[in-house]
Formats: structure tokens, sequence, C-alpha cells
């Protein structure tokens, strides 16, 4: 397991990046800021100058997502996907896919809320399509990214309750 910030990051198969951060916030709390278009806009992708100017969710099965950012120099990136599963405020299992991909293939994440002590633990997995895909992932900055993101949402998340 490696500490990235305050966020936990681990490789446990040749396809998938497991993450794990625990919040000051009950369970309820955490999921809201995690599916709430106006709080996710505050903290997913948004650092270094980066912001997030596109936030659609159908939080159901079958349901879709899309996300869009604007870097500091005007770059975008965009990605969206279907929602596989949503036990609310448990758990969530969605499809990923940037509209110029930067890795081969797609991804399937599943995030989980567990609390313990009015605290919760944000798991997430993120599952590639291959070995190549993981590993192409791994080599960019998404670990400081979502950390990043992760900082942010705790920010937040003292805001809120």
């Amino acid at each position: 397991m490696k500490h990235v910030g305050n966020m936990q990051l681990s490789t446990p198969s040749d396809r998938e990046i497991f993450m794990t951060r625990v919040f000051n916030a009950p369970k309820q709390l955490v999921f809201e800021a995690y599916t709430k278009p106006e709080l996710v806009k505050q903290w997913l992708g948004v650092h270094n100058g980066w912001q997030m100017t596109l936030c659609e969710i159908d939080l159901r099965v079958g349901g879709k997502y899309r996300y869009g950012w604007q870097g500091p120099t005007g770059m975008k990136m965009a990605m969206g996907g279907v929602y596989k599963e949503v036990v609310a405020p448990e758990r969530i299992v969605a499809t990923e896919q940037f509209d110029d991909p930067w890795y081969p293939g797609g991804a399937v994440g599943t995030v989980t809320f567990v609390e313990h002590g009015g605290k919760t633990t944000l798991a997430m997995s993120v599952e590639y399509d291959s070995k190549a895909s993981r590993d192409a992932v791994l080599k960019t900055p998404m670990e400081s990214g979502v950390s990043a993101g992760f900082d942010k949402l705790a920010e937040i998340l003292t805001t809120l309750s």
C-alpha cells in the first residue's frame, strides 16, 4: 500500500488500481458530495487551475454520467459512463470512458462508502480492460490528482456537516 497524501493506493491485481481515503463525515454526507452535481463540481478534478465545466449525473442503474473539465491553458478533457449498480449510500459501480482516451480501452469503477464512528472510508477500485491500460494510467499524475480531489472533498465536507 502506497500513501499519496491522505490517500492509500495499491494494485491488487494486474488490471486494478485500489484507493481509499477516510473522511471525517457520515456516510450519507460523503455519498451526497460524491453524487450531487453542485457538490461534485467543487472537488472532482479541480486543482492546478482546472475547472469542472460539465457535470451531469443520472444516478440510477442504466443512467449515465458526463464530466468535462477545462485547464488553465484552455485544454479540455471529458469523460462519461453508465451506472451498472447504485445502492445509496453504500455502493456505486459504473463504466468509465474518456472522449479522447489516454489509455487503451475502458474501465469499470466500484466505489464503496463504509461508516465507523462518524467517519467514512471511501474505497475506489478501478478495473481496466488490460494490464497495459492500468500501467498507462499509473504513469500519469492520476495518483496526485485523485489525492488532491479527495483533499478538496474533505474541505467541502467540513462546510456541509
